[in-house]
């Protein structure tokens, strides 16, 4: 963790923006949490600060998301769920029966993903990326 607020400390610098201690219990609880709705990040920093309050967390993940620092997907219909970014980028694979999230590697859709730049002028934005459909445990067991 040492590392990794090193280098949040320098890529906020860059950007004429110093690491808060708001902005560090954020960024702390996202990278604890992995997928992480911001109801779950507002209960993890108030472990520790326990007078943050959502509207702050939202603002928060807003700017850092804006400094690229975090990036956000919707795995869900609810709430969009935060990741860390520059750390093992990744599509996710949600399935709709039972909730699994699976990650893979961006380079498995490279394939689709050149052909719709080239054919369309399509570029995918991949930390974005969600596929829904269903987990092999739950196509196997016929669920829907």
């Amino acid at each position: 963790m040492a590392a990794e607020v090193d280098d949040w400390h320098t890529r906020l610098r860059a950007r004429g923006y110093r690491l808060t201690p708001q902005r560090q219990l954020v960024l702390e609880a996202v990278a604890r949490l992995g997928h992480a709705t911001p109801e779950a990040i507002v209960h993890e920093v108030r472990q520790t600060a326990s007078g943050v309050n959502i509207s702050t967390v939202y603002r928060t993940l807003d700017l850092l998301e804006e400094l690229d620092l975090v990036s956000h997907a919707h795995l869900s219909h609810g709430a969009p769920t935060y990741h860390v970014t520059g750390v093992d980028p990744h599509v996710h694979l949600v399935c709709g029966a039972c909730g699994a999230i699976l990650e893979i590697s961006p380079e498995r859709l490279a394939g689709i993903v050149g052909e719709l730049r080239a054919e369309l002028g399509f570029t995918v934005d991949m930390e974005h990326l969600t596929l829904a459909g269903r987990c092999a445990e739950c196509t196997a067991a016929g669920r829907r």
